[in-house]
């Protein structure tokens, strides 16, 4: 089995063409499961074959629970992706953040604007043992870089057609 590692500091290095550069794409495919609904029966595949999913609707919204849900995968993807650009931030900069944590608390409810629905995200950093203004100066910075913090604050490239 090959070593695990982090990834290179160069993906810190600022692109300078003229569109969007993917450096990595995967697809998930959500299909309706037994209720055919995806939130209350459903199965998430990714195409690599590495990600395998009940989804369940949690006791919450009515639902028996038993299986994740579109609001834990993405609290889980927020913090692993805040928790990478914080540890690259931090590799470069030369601060040890040894314990560091991430853990993103993520809200599905009512839209007031609309009517509707939305989530809310809220990110909370631990850097035990890291002087406090230099962890808030990391946290900042972090912000600034980590994809999904952006996609929460400016919103996120989307299309949406039907396949076919």
């Amino acid at each position: 089995m090959t070593k695990l590692r982090a990834p290179p500091i160069a993906l810190l290095d600022r692109y300078q063409g003229d569109g969007f550069q993917p450096l990595y794409t995967t697809t998930v495919r959500v299909s309706g499961g037994e209720a055919e609904h995806a939130r209350a029966s459903g199965v998430a595949r990714s195409d690599d074959g590495n990600l395998r999913v009940d989804l369940r609707l949690p006791a919450e919204l009515g639902g028996g629970g038993g299986g994740t849900n579109p609001e834990q995968l993405f609290a889980a993807a927020y913090a692993a992706c805040f928790h990478g650009a914080l540890s690259l931030l931090a590799t470069r900069a030369n601060i040890p953040i040894p314990g560091a944590s991430v853990t993103v608390s993520v809200a599905f409810g009512r839209d007031p604007d609309d009517g509707l629905f939305m989530v809310t995200a809220d990110v909370a950093i631990d850097l035990p043992g890291v002087d406090r203004e230099i962890a808030e100066e990391l946290v900042r910075n972090t912000e600034r870089v980590c994809p999904y913090a952006k996609m929460a604050r400016q919103g996120i490239s989307s299309v949406v057609a039907l396949a076919g």
